[in-house]
């Protein structure tokens, strides 16, 4: 799974997240956690956009680059974030998992209720996991 560098910056109920190797890619929100899913979200989104247009993607810069190219300014509060993109390939695969019984129950349970499959309900849970959703 790659990654790409986002800068974060703000105060109070106002963040940003910028991502200097996706042109244009941003989010934001109203506490660091939020605004690192927003552009979590929003870096999958320009990724599948570019996939589906067959473009390339750009190679994602390490820290020290960015901060070679004078893209973070820590003297102003900015700080560096990890964003994982993750992109779904569109081909299921069947996995042998093994859970607690009532785990498993539970996870049965709570699908049901949100009208979801178990796998469904799995992968979306995993994805959330993966992308520092809360």
């Amino acid at each position: 799974m790659a990654h790409y560098i986002g800068i974060l910056d703000g105060a109070d109920d106002v963040w940003g997240v910028r991502v200097p190797d996706l042109p244009g890619c941003h989010g934001g929100g109203a506490s660091p956690e939020e605004a690192i899913a927003d552009v979590t979200s929003a870096v999958r989104e320009w990724v599948e956009a570019h996939l589906a247009k067959h473009l390339p993607l750009p190679g994602p810069n390490t820290v020290a680059e960015l901060l070679g190219q004078g893209e973070i300014d820590s003297t102003a509060g900015e700080s560096a974030v990890m964003i994982p993109v993750l992109i779904d390939s569109g081909r299921p695969v069947r996995a042998n998992l093994s859970l607690d019984a009532g785990l498993l129950a539970a996870i049965d349970e709570e699908a049901g209720r949100r009208g979801l499959t178990r796998s469904a309900f799995i992968a979306s849970a995993a994805r959330e996991k993966i992308e520092g959703h809360r």
